[in-house]
């Protein structure tokens, strides 16, 4: 492959390329449980308190980023707001055992998405440079990276910051020197990765996931002259890097 044809592809991991959500999904179902045996099923509906565990995750996660300190204490919050509106004493018994079962989403076993190996072993034989982007705490980050053993396909191109951001991918992009005309982020959050990489200037595949975690939704408006591609999958990136090569090489030639 010529130096024309080579991309820098930046891949996002939590639900990009592994599973995540799903395992919050479970926990957060132990805690509903958990406050309906405490409180009393008649006192409050499953979806009360859910949308208040939501708005407390995604005002702590907003203030302070990707700590692994938030979604448990969202668990604490909204236990304790829920007594207090129910005029029931807080225990701290229990806010400790909230404490363990939140903490206990990081300690799932690392499951890859389908096509995951399939997708990066294409992109590396076809001679691409690729790069692992992914928001949290470095321990727990590292974790997954090892399990998976990811450093076969990003070696040290991998960066783990605990504020994923447009001034974070801005710094990663200058530091790093990358060519923006033939960079790309691949993710499926939009605000961590399609926005920022659209504001940078660089190509952006979304990939769109089933129940997304709400703190990654929000509106999209497209920068002038950048190119942004959806997907379900990660088994349809190499696919559309190719096209979006050859058709560049394309017009090089009419030009």
């Amino acid at each position: 492959m010529n130096n024309t044809s080579r991309q820098h592809i930046l891949f996002d991991l939590d639900d990009t390329l592994i599973y995540c959500n799903k395992y919050f999904g479970i926990v957060l179902g132990e805690f509903f449980e958990m406050l309906h045996h405490w409180l009393g099923d008649q006192q409050i509906s499953t979806d009360e308190i859910s949308q208040k565990q939501i708005e407390i995750d995604v005002a702590q996660v907003s203030r302070t980023g990707f700590s692994s300190g938030n979604f448990p204490k969202s668990l604490i919050e909204t236990y304790r707001f829920f007594c207090r509106k129910l005029n029931r004493p807080i225990h701290l018994e229990e806010e400790q055992q909230l404490n363990k079962l939140g903490l206990s989403v990081y300690e799932q076993e690392v499951e890859p998405y389908p096509g995951m190996v399939e997708t990066l072993e294409t992109l590396q034989q076809e001679g691409h440079h690729l790069y692992l982007y992914t928001g949290g705490d470095s321990a727990i980050q590292q974790r997954k990276i090892d399990q998976m053993k990811l450093s076969t396909y990003f070696d040290d191109r991998i960066f783990i910051t605990q504020h994923k951001n447009e001034s974070t991918l801005e710094q990663i992009l200058r530091k790093g020197s990358f060519d923006r005309s033939v960079t790309w982020m691949i993710g499926n959050s939009l605000r961590t990765d399609v926005v920022p990489a659209l504001t940078a200037g660089l190509q952006s595949i979304y990939v769109k996931q089933s129940n997304e975690w709400a703190y990654n939704m929000v509106e999209l408006q497209q920068e002038p002259g950048s190119t942004l591609y959806t997907v379900s999958s990660i088994e349809e990136v190499p696919n559309i890097i190719d096209i979006k090569i050859k058709q560049e090489q394309k017009q090089r030639t009419l030009n």
